[in-house]
């Protein structure tokens, strides 16, 4: 069973992928795109795997959510 999102996790990734710039997030495929979040994520704070794997499986779910958002910009 998928651990919750950390709600503070939750807003950081939120935020990040209305942050970025949207040809970015449209130019890359789906586990490049994960890739890129997990990244800038983990860049500004120490996560442990188990968070990792969470925001990872959160992250693929919601792809065509952030294809969308980044398209409509």
């Amino acid at each position: 069973e998928q651990d919750a999102m950390n709600p503070y996790l939750l807003r950081q990734f939120w935020a990040l992928t209305e942050t970025s710039q949207k040809n970015l997030l449209m130019s890359l495929d789906d586990n490049a795109l994960v890739q890129w979040l997990i990244e800038q994520i983990t860049g500004q704070q120490e996560l442990d795997a188990t968070e990792v794997d969470t925001l990872t499986h959160y992250a693929y779910a919601h792809v065509p959510l952030i294809r969308d958002l980044a398209g409509d910009h």
